[in-house]
């Protein structure tokens, strides 16, 4: 864990955009998570879970027509039909491998999150396919939720109702940007006609819910052209809005591109930018009727659209992650699979998880995991860490909250902790504040 490679954030920074991770997903960081524990992860999955603990399933299909230059997830784009096929059948594999062991409990998923890669790259009928044999293992009957990600230029009529036929309750369009430079620069395979055909045939369908994804800060984007984008995203009236503030990270091309060039800060904007748009495009939706639900989204009827997904993972659900490189949740024990295409299915096949590394954090990190997720959220329940870990958060954590408040990013009323706007459009900067000593200055990833 060299000084180098970490990515310790001040309390605030204006910065310009250099390499690195920013967005925090998880806690402890990947980089503890190793292959020597892979044995807790076995063992977690052996025992029978509390009965109140709701159940998540992760799918990630990584396969995409072109690869984004600032995507750091595991996509593969050079995949023929029959490598597809080979790679959907061992998700399904992986699951009936999953479904044997103790800790689903007779559990049904809660909830369950199609992610990518491009969810919607692969045919209908590999689609149908894929669902019927999972449903079989593990019925979606009571699925409160369940996600699907697509990127625009991917869909049809017909594939958009198969889509709904199989359940999906919540579409999320990955738009980023409506301009057509920025979005071929940024190396997006979709154009801004394919968006107004895909949201227009997806909201004639009947989702029950749509979201849309927007990134602050591409390649090439201005004021002028943020301006527009949620000009028209507010015009398309979405049942929310997820928005990112573009980082880079060291295993994407645009960083690549930067390490050739001797290139220390990425070409996109600064932090203070991005943290600017982002405020600028909450101003604006709020405007339109919608409610900032966290540091990343806005919500036009909080009522109706929900994301359980979200929701449950940051209050300690179980999740099995299916697929190359995905990440999973069972029991308070974090686990990652092999991260390659061909190590992958050859572990399925031969009847073995293919679990790669693994981590049981202890009572305090699973604590701290907790606090720092919700704190995304813009607020916190003393009141919830109190009774399910027993510990005053107040005391806990009395000397970063003093400081967040002495930079007039967080108030105290009652129970709760309330960052306010200037504090959430920053917050994964800030908590690493949160972290244990030992995990400040380590690589994240």
């Amino acid at each position: 864990m060299t000084a180098e490679a970490a990515n310790p954030s001040p309390l605030t920074s204006d910065s310009e955009t250099t390499a690195g991770n920013y967005f925090v997903s998880n806690y402890p960081p990947y980089s503890f998570w190793t292959p020597d524990r892979v044995s807790q992860a076995h063992a977690a999955l052996e025992r029978v879970p509390a009965p109140e603990t709701p159940l998540g399933i992760y799918l990630h299909i990584p396969f995409c027509r072109k690869r984004c230059h600032f995507c750091y997830f595991k996509v593969y784009t050079d995949k023929d039909a029959a490598g597809i096929e080979s790679y959907l059948e061992a998700t399904c594999q992986e699951l009936e491998l999953y479904s044997q062991k103790p800790f689903i409990g007779g559990r049904k998923p809660k909830f369950i999150y199609f992610g990518g890669g491009t969810p919607s790259f692969i045919s209908s009928r590999q689609l149908t396919t894929l669902c019927d044999a999972m449903k079989k293992l593990l019925p979606w009957g009571e699925a409160e939720e369940i996600t699907f990600e697509c990127e625009p230029g991917t869909l049809t009529e017909n594939k958009l109702e198969v889509i709904k036929k199989i359940g999906v309750t919540r579409l999320s369009l990955g738009i980023e940007n409506f301009d057509d430079h920025v979005l071929q620069i940024n190396g997006r395979a979709h154009g801004s006609k394919e968006i107004d055909r895909a949201y227009h045939f997806a909201r004639s369908i009947g989702f029950p819910q749509i979201n849309i994804d927007l990134i602050a800060g591409m390649v090439g984007e201005t004021t002028a052209n943020w301006q527009e984008c949620v000009t028209k995203t507010i015009a398309l009236n979405p049942d929310s809005v997820t928005i990112y503030q573009m980082e880079v990270p060291y295993n994407t091309t645009l960083f690549k591109e930067m390490r050739a060039e001797g290139q220390a800060v990425a070409p996109v904007a600064s932090w203070r930018t991005k943290r600017e748009w982002v405020k600028y495009a909450f101003s604006e939706l709020e405007k339109a009727g919608y409610r900032v639900g966290s540091a990343y989204t806005a919500v036009k009827n909080p009522s109706l659209a929900r994301f359980l997904y979200r929701d449950l993972l940051w209050t300690g659900a179980d999740l099995i992650g299916l697929g190359v490189a995905s990440f999973s949740h069972v029991g308070g024990t974090h686990f990652q699979n092999e991260h390659d295409f061909g190590p992958y299915i050859s572990r399925v096949r031969e009847g073995r998880l293919p679990i790669y590394r693994a981590l049981t954090p202890t009572h305090e990190e699973r604590m701290i995991r907790e606090f720092i997720l919700q704190m995304k959220l813009g607020e916190v329940s003393a009141t919830y860490f109190l009774n399910k870990f027993d510990v005053d958060v107040h005391q806990r954590f009395a000397h970063p909250l003093n400081r967040l408040q002495e930079q007039n990013f967080l108030s105290l009323e009652g129970d709760r902790l309330r960052l306010n706007r200037d504090g959430l459009l920053q917050v994964d900067q800030l908590l690493h504040e949160f972290f244990l000593p030992e995990h400040r200055t380590a690589r994240y990833t």
